[in-house]
């Protein structure tokens, strides 16, 4: 049974990516007429970093209500979870997807026109990028072994040894405890959700308008056919 957060965010993530899809039918059109619109190309590139700046409020706004459910999330499929990095997609996987766009195509869509400026700029992304997911997973390790710090392990033997006039007074630092631990893991997922849109905004600021009509053709794509793929499969093994 879902909580409120739960079914909150599911309502809401369900018509997010119903919305994502038909922005993806809008880009596979621009991107066939190619430059003639450039106009209608940068208001729906607009139109998509909105609708991305969009999940993530969202997301941290209820996040801040449980945080938990962002580690477990029941909205999306088992495929997606298994390729999830701390509460979504991992950034330094939009290099990959360039990379793989510049040799093929994707919906129809390329980035074989690159310039050598922006592949160099491209790379000094990419490696900026790189430490900061090494530093989100550093923070995120701290969080797990913190778990098992000497304070934590004190209330679990307290707990266990707890007699019912006690247990009003373990409940209380438990719950501070708790807090705690939820609050650091919101700081990590919102630490990574910066690195994601950071990365986004970085890739759309070297591509020209045209390029990132494709590139979001791409990832869109991309999202899109792994929850398609992940929802078959989940389906296929729930007979």
């Amino acid at each position: 049974m879902k909580n409120q957060v739960e079914e909150r965010f599911t309502e809401f993530f369900e018509k997010w990516v119903c919305q994502l899809d038909e922005y993806l039918q809008q880009l596979l059109r621009v991107s066939k007429e190619g430059s003639s619109n450039e106009s209608e190309q940068a208001a729906l590139v607009s139109k998509l970093t909105a609708h991305y700046k969009e999940y993530y409020t969202v997301k941290w706004a209820l996040a801040h209500e449980d945080v938990l459910v962002f580690y477990c999330p029941v909205w999306v499929g088992t495929l997606e979870i298994a390729y999830s990095w701390v509460t979504g997609w991992k950034p330094s996987m939009i290099f990959r997807l360039v990379d793989s766009m510049r040799k093929t195509r994707i919906a129809g869509a390329r980035l074989a026109e690159l310039t050598e400026q922006q592949v160099t700029k491209i790379e000094e992304l990419r490696l900026k990028i790189r430490l900061e997911e090494e530093k989100v997973e550093r923070e995120m390790e701290r969080q797990q072994v913190a778990v098992a710090d000497r304070k934590a392990v004190e209330l679990a033997r307290l707990t266990s040894r707890v007699s019912n006039g006690e247990a009003t007074q373990i409940d209380g630092l438990v719950e501070v405890a708790l807090k705690g631990l939820m609050s650091g893991l919101e700081k990590v997922m919102k630490a990574a959700d910066c690195v994601r849109l950071k990365t986004l905004k970085g890739i759309l600021d070297i591509l020209n308008t045209s390029q990132s009509v494709n590139f979001l053709a791409g990832t869109c794509m991309l999202q899109i056919r792994l929850r398609q793929w992940g929802q078959k499969r989940d389906g296929q093994y729930a007979k």
